[in-house]
């Protein structure tokens, strides 16, 4: 293991970007330097990182050179560019955009789920985080699947506005406050209002019905937990500013009662139990943010099916959902010697 690493933060003044180097602090990652990678807007501003001012610079494949590991917040297409030429000059590539998510030679790790699949980097230097639902939804069916194999789950999200960026954040802020002064409301990121709303759109539309996001959520559960589990999502976005939530069903097996789902998830890394309804305690969107546990509750019983079970997630959609789970990643690499 090396005594520091050379990071490189592509995104930076992004939401998942400015989340990632905080959590690189907090976390005390063995940073030797860090180079702060934005667009041309944010030339010239300067992030502070352990007491220091690292300045901004722009995305060019020189900035690459002598870096260890890129986190890459940036979007697809930067990363589609980007990532192969940070990969060829020795930089290992944590990619959270989907752009490499589902290529067979990439590992697509949450390291309490999978973490052997970190070392799929050395196929082509890069690794990919998983979509911001599906990472809180295997936190939590993972170590029940070990104890009562799973037959078939289907989820319903909620996800917040921060899941589309900044500028959605600002529309919900900005319609709020219209549609509270009793104006008009225009949406310009959304297709219909989102303000005291609900969307059941996520993503493009597939032609069969399927949004992409409830596409991604099925396919990458199916590829990170190592098989080909029955799954249906429903993807919804709602007006929230941070954390996503989910209304998920899980049939098993063999029988695992609510009682026993507590104590095995109670026990799990990385997740929180909240579950005692009679004191109004369950998981909230509110109190997830800003957290880096998966929080469940509204644990019961299915009594339509044999060995169904109810769960309710929730977690903070830029911090596990995105920035917490590259950095835990980056930690992965460490542990395993790069």
């Amino acid at each position: 293991m090396k005594k520091s690493y050379n990071i490189a933060v592509v995104g930076a003044t992004g939401l998942v970007g400015t989340r990632m180097i905080s959590i690189l602090e907090e976390r005390r990652f063995p940073v030797g330097r860090l180079v702060p990678v934005a667009s041309e807007r944010s030339q010239g501003e300067a992030i502070k990182f352990c007491g220091q001012s690292c300045k901004v610079t722009s995305l060019t494949p020189s900035i690459f050179d002598g870096i260890d590991i890129t986190l890459f917040a940036g979007g697809g297409d930067i990363s589609l560019e980007f990532a192969p030429i940070a990969a060829k000059k020795g930089a290992i590539v944590i990619d959270n955009s989907s752009a490499f998510r589902m290529d067979p030679e990439v590992g697509l790790v949450v390291p309490e789920v999978n973490p052997e699949d970190a070392l799929m980097y050395k196929n082509k230097g890069i690794i990919a985080n998983p979509n911001c639902s599906t990472i809180q939804l295997v936190v939590a069916l993972a170590p029940l699947d070990k104890m009562a194999r799973i037959r078939r789950v289907v989820v319903s999200t909620y996800q917040s506005v921060s899941g589309a960026g900044r500028e959605a954040m600002e529309e919900f802020r900005r319609e709020a406050t219209e549609v509270l002064n009793g104006r008009e409301v225009s949406p310009r990121i959304y297709p219909h209002q989102i303000a005291f709303n609900c969307i059941p759109h996520i993503d493009e539309f597939e032609r069969d019905g399927y949004s992409k996001e409830e596409m991604k959520v099925i396919n990458e559960t199916r590829k990170i937990m190592h098989r080909d589990i029955k799954i249906t999502a429903t993807a919804v976005r709602v007006p929230v500013l941070i954390s996503h939530s989910e209304a998920v069903n899980v049939e098993f097996e063999t029988e695992l009662s609510p009682e026993e789902v507590r104590t095995i998830l109670s026990a799990s890394q990385g997740i929180k139990v909240l579950d005692n309804p009679s004191e109004n305690l369950y998981p909230l969107q509110t109190e997830a943010a800003g957290k880096d546990e998966v929080f469940v509750g509204r644990i019961r019983k299915d009594k339509s099916v044999k060995h169904g079970v109810w769960l309710w997630i929730t977690a903070d959609n830029l911090r596990k959902g995105a920035a917490l789970n590259a950095v835990q990643i980056a930690e992965l690499l460490t542990k395993y010697g790069v």
